[in-house]
């Protein structure tokens, strides 16, 4: 079994929050072992929750054989968020004491389980109108799957296959400096936010986090 390296102040491993930080970052890696092979696809993903049972759906070209491969081959699905380089001047601590080293923060959700097409017409249909609509709704004019014409669309659909990631298991990682002093802590925000967009989000995401493990900010 393949796992994620957790140290007690980065993990989480709450499902419900894992999932609604996978449905924020929303672009997924998504690898499954063939054999002594890897294959990888890079997808949009739509995060869809039933009850207890939680699932990733996507979709690869016909042309793209992750959809041929075997179905009980194990898969992670692998949503990595917010990331940036931590410059050690950043840390007070270095004018203190010196014993400071650069390091990475950034955050991370793996899903794994098994795959299975979606054969239903319908539910490709509802997965690609799900996922239009998430990326549409900050559009001044939001554009629908409906807007195109529908045989134009059949003939789209026709070319793609959906898949489903039945998660039976997910870990996540948040390196936010959960465990370093607060003038430290404020310190790197600070000079994160002097470090242009990117940057400036994980200093807000930090800044929102708590000083213990399982913080999703």
């Amino acid at each position: 079994m393949t796992s994620m390296y957790q140290p007690d102040f980065f993990q989480e491993n709450d499902r419900d929050r894992l999932a609604a930080l996978a449905r924020e970052i929303q672009f997924g890696c998504i690898v499954t072992g063939e054999g002594a092979s890897l294959n990888a696809t890079h997808a949009p993903c739509v995060i869809r929750q039933d009850g207890d049972d939680l699932f990733v759906e996507f979709h690869v070209a016909k042309g793209n054989r992750h959809w041929q491969i075997d179905p009980d081959a194990p898969t992670v699905a692998i949503f990595q968020g917010d990331q940036s380089y931590i410059h050690p001047g950043w840390y007070p601590t270095k004018a203190e004491t010196g014993k400071v080293v650069p390091t990475w923060t950034y955050v991370t959700v793996h899903m794994h389980g098994r795959l299975e097409p979606i054969t239903d017409a319908g539910e490709l249909e509802r997965h690609l109108v799900d996922l239009t609509a998430h990326n549409e709704e900050s559009q001044p004019e939001p554009w629908a799957v409906s807007d195109a014409p529908r045989p134009y669309t059949e003939r789209m659909m026709a070319a793609i296959v959906g898949m489903r990631l039945r998660v039976e298991r997910a870990e996540g990682a948040l390196k936010l400096n959960q465990h370093k002093s607060e003038p430290d802590r404020t310190g790197v925000i600070a000079g994160l936010r002097e470090s242009g967009p990117l940057a400036a989000r994980v200093a807000d995401r930090m800044d929102r986090a708590g000083r213990g493990p399982g913080d999703l900010a």
